[in-house]
């Protein structure tokens, strides 16, 4: 079964993340696992955070020579900014826990609940593990995927569609590496400039913006995920893993929330087949998944990221122990992570899809998972 877990906190020394059940022979580019990150760090209406961290991934196991062994894959990203933290984030006895305390909660952040839920004193408990800043190990081991993936033409994509409102119109023909060299990883350039101005005048407002992002697998095969169980369903486990993003608050695959505007006829897929293609569809509305099950079209999810809830100039709170109102603390942050969103919906695509891939086609090294995928492949061509 292949999993992964992170650990590390926003101003901790380092970010880790343990990758169980890769398979061994899949070349693993470390140049490519960081361009990922950098991706992750661009985008317009990012913060002074940025400024600081170059995020480069260091692999501390289960690859060598360039190639993955079959065991446990480690990997570590250092926080640049540790030297500043480390008397005040220390993990020995005698932390300057006093320093940069936070007890005014913001209202949309994990600050309240989790620091009730664990009883701590201090909200940076809570909000350091809370930060978007894990998110650079779910890029990482999403890159980590996409290496197994590249080798079966799978190829995915995350772009912005809209911020504040402002829609994109979306030309698919662009997707491709380069366009996240634009500001916002947007094929609109019209709309991409109406984006720009709009997170500058939100940000003169010490204000934020949210958005929705897309993200698209093609070269898909038929048949990953399964409609026996739930938590074997495909649609399930992408939305379950893009939910995960921080600020993420709904998740559509296909048309989604539009499919109930409109009747059945204008929204199901017509079957059709050819010597070419065999069996396929004439249009894509259900995303790609039916059933729970890929069937065979591009997989097409969209997702809504809320504004990001640390404000410059910030909501009403409650202090945590004077119980008095005070505006709500304020970290370090962006106006609008939309773009980076993108990015980390990419990269936890590329897992859920590389999971459902090896449940298909498994095995324990790459020629093993090459010939069920040939065999298989042959099999649908005599269907």
């Amino acid at each position: 079964m292949l999993r992964f877990l992170t650990a590390g906190e926003s101003h901790g020394k380092a970010l880790t993340a343990v990758i169980e059940g890769f398979p061994a022979g899949i070349l693993i580019d470390q140049d490519f696992i960081n361009a990922q990150l950098k991706k992750r760090q661009g985008g317009y209406g990012r913060g002074k955070r940025m400024e600081i961290e170059h995020d480069r991934v260091e692999i501390l196991s289960g690859v060598r020579n360039g190639e993955t062994l079959g065991s446990p894959i480690s990997l570590m990203i250092i926080n640049k900014d540790w030297p500043n933290w480390q008397e005040i984030m220390s993990p020995e006895p005698g932390a300057h826990i006093w320093e940069k305390k936070v007890t005014k909660p913001r209202p949309g952040h994990a600050d309240l609940a989790g620091t009730l839920k664990y009883g701590h004193k201090d909200i940076r408990n809570t909000l350091e593990r809370a930060s978007a800043r894990e998110t650079a190990l779910k890029v990482a081991v999403g890159a980590v995927a996409k290496c197994l993936l590249n080798q079966f033409n799978i190829n995915i994509y995350g772009h912005v569609v809209s911020i504040g409102g402002v829609e994109a119109k979306v030309d698919y023909s662009k997707l491709n590496s380069s366009l996240y060299n634009t500001p916002l990883y947007c094929t609109d350039e019209r709309a991409m400039g109406e984006m720009i101005k709009l997170i500058d005048l939100t940000k003169e407002k010490g204000d934020s913006l949210g958005g929705i992002i897309e993200v698209i697998a093609f070269n898909i095969p038929v048949g990953l995920g399964s409609h026996v169980h739930w938590d074997r369903r495909l649609d399930g486990r992408l939305a379950q893993s893009v939910m995960s993003i921080p600020g993420i608050k709904g998740v559509e695959i296909g048309l989604g929330f539009a499919s109930t505007k409109l009747p059945g006829s204008q929204v199901h897929d017509e079957i059709a087949f050819s010597n070419e293609k065999g069996f396929h569809h004439l249009t894509n509305n259900s995303g790609g998944i039916e059933g729970g099950i890929s069937n065979g079209e591009a997989i097409v999810l969209r997702a809504a990221m809320k504004p990001i809830p640390t404000l410059y100039k910030p909501l009403l709170s409650i202090d945590l122990y004077s119980k008095e109102k005070h505006y709500a603390s304020v970290e370090r942050s962006d106006t609008c992570a939309v773009p980076a969103a993108a990015v980390v919906a990419e990269g936890v695509t590329s897992w859920e899809i590389a999971r459902s891939f090896l449940e298909k086609f498994p095995g324990d090294s790459l020629r093993e998972i090459s010939e069920s995928w040939k065999r298989y492949l042959t099999y649908l061509r005599q269907v």
